[in-house]
């Protein structure tokens, strides 16, 4: 992949953009939560004709940096300390630290009951996101056996399912028909999870994000694009 920041005009601004060269037919731009704006784009494309993609979306572009920046400040950065919030599956669940002479976790009566011989943040750290990772295998499963018993009718291959954590992707379907799914997602609801699942189904017959993959997706789950808001802003 062929990575490097750019930046174009537009009025009395700059927008800058990270673009991706990859091995795709089409040019794609997201705007992240975090107000950070990927540009994905086809290997061997000409830079005025990504920068002239850009500009002509830059209203829009400019629009979903300002519609994310109304729910700034973001969460701070975790302490991993008693009495801290913490996600899980949409709802916040307070921190209750207490030694012990070896890890556990238990999530009971709107607490994450921690157990450690060790008190320190990296290691409160570690144990919940084995817990996290423990219960989203588990959870993982249960919604894609659910949205795949929907979509199988389309007489497609079922891929193979994996979770690891991604930096900027929600999920990804590769072209082995492997289905990652990031490991974040555990601390998002329930129908986030499954838009996620079922969009990249979708993926399994239109590779891309034409009008002909939005249809499928349309049929599929009609009500996606407010799950996909609700995404967007699960973890802010």
């Amino acid at each position: 992949m062929n990575c490097r920041l750019e930046t174009i005009s537009y009025g009395q601004q700059r927008i800058a953009f990270e673009l991706r060269l990859l091995a795709r037919t089409t040019t794609e731009i997201a705007v992240h939560p975090n107000q950070s704006v990927v540009v994905k784009a086809p290997l061997g494309s000409r830079s005025d004709a990504i920068v002239h993609t850009v500009r002509k979306r830059a209203g829009w572009i400019t629009r979903q940096i300002r519609y994310f920046e109304q729910f700034a400040p973001r969460t701070p950065p975790r302490r991993y300390v008693s009495g801290e919030s913490h996600l899980y599956l949409g709802r916040q669940y307070r921190l209750n630290i207490r030694q012990a002479g070896t890890g556990h976790v238990a999530l009971k009566n709107g607490y994450f009951h921690i157990h450690t011989p060790r008190c320190s943040p990296d290691t409160i750290r570690a144990l919940l996101d084995e817990w996290y990772g423990q219960k989203a295998l588990i959870c993982f499963r249960t919604i894609f056996h659910r949205c795949w018993e929907q979509f199988q009718h389309h007489e497609v291959t079922r891929p193979s399912q994996t979770i690891r954590k991604m930096k900027t992707r929600w999920g990804s379907l590769s072209k082995r028909n492997v289905l990652t799914l990031n490991v974040e997602l555990i601390k998002t609801p329930k129908d986030c999870i499954e838009y996620v699942v079922m969009h990249e189904l979708c993926h399994l017959v239109h590779r891309h994000h034409r009008p002909a993959f939005y249809r499928l997706l349309d049929r599929s789950l009609p009500d996606w694009a407010s799950r996909k808001q609700k995404l967007e802003m699960a973890l802010v």
